[in-house]
């Protein structure tokens, strides 16, 4: 089945996320709905750190969407503009913050990011000696 968004909320480490702008910090709020229900889950961002509680206060950023749609976002399935772009999930204030949810929302177990592999391929052409050199 995969991680759940519940899953993945409960596990994000407290401590420092490298991967988070230093600069950046606010609010997210997101509205998980099911079988009639909403769950609310709060996360401050602030000094590279992620503080997630449950907690329906108002954010700078409310992402409302089904809980299917945020568990294929919590399996690296689904990115948060695609989302945006396809009605799947409706967003409320500031839009910069969604793009955090991309980092927060890593992708699928053992995936890289496109520049890694271009590094490692020109790494690997530059190790290669082209067919009409001589070794």
């Amino acid at each position: 089945m995969g991680t759940t968004v519940e899953q993945h909320l409960q596990q994000l480490d407290a401590g420092r996320r490298p991967d988070l702008p230093e600069t950046t910090a606010g609010t997210l709020r997101l509205d998980v709905r099911s079988d009639g229900c909403t769950e609310h889950w709060y996360l401050t961002i602030a000094d590279q750190h992620v503080r997630v509680t449950r907690s329906a206060d108002d954010a700078e950023l409310v992402v409302r969407a089904d809980r299917a749609v945020f568990d294929r976002m919590a399996r690296g399935e689904l990115h948060p503009g695609a989302g945006l772009l396809r009605n799947e999930l409706t967003v409320q204030g500031n839009m910069q913050l969604l793009m955090l949810l991309r980092r927060i929302f890593s992708g699928p177990r053992g995936a890289r990011h496109p520049r890694e592999l271009g590094r490692a391929a020109l790494v690997g052409r530059a190790a290669t000696p082209l067919r009409d050199e001589q070794p």
